[in-house]
């Protein structure tokens, strides 16, 4: 960016679990001064807005109804990434996940306004996204998405209930599959039909599963576990934040091996006698399903070393 200076950035919702560990991010680089407000003054609309026309970049950790109200306030010439889910498939905005495709780094390190991930769809853009691509997944098939989340991803209640003496083990929600992931999840994923997406909760803070099922004789030609694989390889080749990587010998997954880090881990496991393949996201839902993501599209914006 060539700015000659560190460059100003302000967390708007610095006090919640996303802000926190992005501001906590962002003291640790060198090129970056934090415009932070006292708890105080968090609130006071006055404030805020002296803080984003200080700011080069604004970064909003609020939610949906919140965030938009925010962009209106912030000056036409700061940049702004969203971590709320309020404009992942609006227009105008760069979509910040930055192995989406090969010009994506560039169409985010351009962007006036850049969208985050939800940490759910990070998962399950990164296994169908360069299938579709690859001509392997046909954009109108039937795909269904399972996901287990850390209870951490789930907003204040879902904390309160998990971290309280007796709190549920696992559960199941958003029944009436109208969950507001599916539109990115669509969008992103290169999807003509609208995925089936299932999302759930177990009993353990951070760390997350994504899953796809697929029949392989429902897809065209002969595809196998190994052109998936392949598929998948290529398109991440060159990324130091996603790895293609075999299913362990022992058939399992947990979900909190990369916890703390912004990697991401896909899987293709199945039985090629059966035909039935399994692929597999593992990500930390605070990490790159979040706040490391946008330390990762603030260094893109700014021209920092991530």
């Amino acid at each position: 960016m060539g700015l000659g200076r560190p460059a100003r950035i302000f967390v708007d919702g610095e006090a919640g679990t996303t802000g926190l560990h992005i501001a906590s991010e962002l003291r640790a680089m060198p090129d970056v001064a934090l415009v932070s407000l006292p708890p105080e003054r968090r609130r006071d609309e006055d404030a805020r807005r002296e803080a984003m026309r200080l700011a080069d970049l604004v970064v909003l950790c609020l939610p949906d109804d919140a965030a938009r109200e925010a962009v209106a306030m912030v000056p036409p010439t700061v940049r702004v990434i969203d971590a709320s889910s309020a404009h992942r498939v609006a227009e105008g905005w760069a979509y910040g996940f930055a192995e989406l495709a090969p010009d994506q780094p560039a169409a985010i390190a351009t962007a006036l306004r850049v969208s985050n991930p939800g940490c759910y769809p990070t998962g399950a853009i990164a296994l169908i996204r360069p299938l579709v691509d690859a001509g392997l997944l046909p954009a109108d098939h039937p795909v269904s998405v399972n996901a287990v989340s850390g209870f951490t991803g789930g907003g204040k209640a879902m904390v309160a209930a998990h971290e309280q003496a007796g709190g549920p083990p696992f559960e199941l929600y958003a029944l009436g599959l109208a969950h507001k992931h599916v539109a990115e999840l669509q969008r992103y994923g290169g999807l003509s039909r609208t995925p089936i997406f299932m999302p759930s909760v177990g009993h353990f803070a951070q760390g997350m599963l994504v899953s796809v099922p697929l029949h392989l004789d429902t897809l065209p030609g002969r595809v196998t576990l190994g052109d998936m694989h392949d598929a998948l390889a290529a398109h991440y080749a060159h990324s130091e934040r996603v790895s293609v990587l075999p299913p362990p010998a022992d058939g399992r997954l947990t979900a909190e091996a990369l916890n703390g880090t912004d990697q991401l881990e896909l899987f293709v496991a199945g039985n090629a006698d059966r035909r039935h393949a399994l692929l597999v996201a593992r990500l930390d839902n605070l990490g790159k399903g979040a706040s490391l993501a946008a330390v990762q599209n603030i260094a893109l914006m700014l021209g920092l070393a991530s």
